[in-house]
């Protein structure tokens, strides 16, 4: 992870952290009503409108993120601006009443082709509309690298921050992809990619519930 991760790791911030409408009992319960998701926009290098896909999980503990054209590449004659790639998904979550909810953890698998002497970056961000806090988490890659990868982004149930109750906030997830060539095989191209015409790729993003 990164070293300039504060302490607030992986959390929804919210903007005003801390400080709900209705006070929050913990609470090891789903809702029994299906949550539903409303993707209001889709933004990125990494997204062409129409390339991704939000579905919620069946048994209410979060949503699956599917991309079928997000490829970050380095080296080999390939254009300066593929280096970097982002997608950045803005999300309502409809919630029954009576709970709230936070990023638990969220699973990544992609796949990545670096040569050696080439490094990849995966980086994601979590927010609500309206925090002016932005932490971020990274995983590192190092090449040669020729297959799939997988990370998980995980916060200490002691760390987690709730949605204030009551209230509609859209959720933010920014994701990029990020590919250096290096020196030592620079004319060969070294790609990262979460596409999901690659395989078995996708973002799983998982709920934890509290009762307001």
């Amino acid at each position: 992870m990164s070293a300039r991760l504060t302490s607030v790791r992986l959390l929804l911030l919210v903007a005003l952290t801390g400080v709900f409408a209705v006070p929050v009992t913990a609470s090891a319960e789903t809702p029994a009503d299906q949550i539903t998701l409303e993707v209001v926009t889709v933004n990125g290098s990494g997204c062409p409108p129409g390339s991704a896909e939000v579905t919620t999980l069946p048994d209410n503990t979060g949503f699956r993120l599917t991309y079928r054209d997000f490829l970050a590449r380095a080296g080999g004659g390939v254009a300066a601006t593929e280096f970097r790639k982002n997608c950045q998904v803005n999300i309502l979550v409809h919630i029954p009443q009576g709970f709230t909810f936070a990023v638990a953890s969220a699973d990544y698998r992609g796949r990545g082709r670096l040569e050696a002497g080439a490094t990849g970056l995966q980086r994601t961000n979590y927010y609500f509309m309206g925090s002016s806090d932005n932490s971020y988490v990274d995983h590192s890659f190092a090449g040669p690298l020729f297959g799939t990868w997988s990370t998980t982004d995980a916060t200490p149930v002691t760390e987690l921050v709730y949605a204030p109750c009551g209230e509609s906030r859209n959720l933010n997830i920014n994701t990029e992809l990020r590919v250096d060539e290096g020196t030592l095989n620079a004319n060969k191209t070294s790609s990262m990619s979460m596409r999901a015409s690659d395989g078995n790729v996708d973002t799983i993003v998982h709920f934890a519930w509290k009762t307001c």
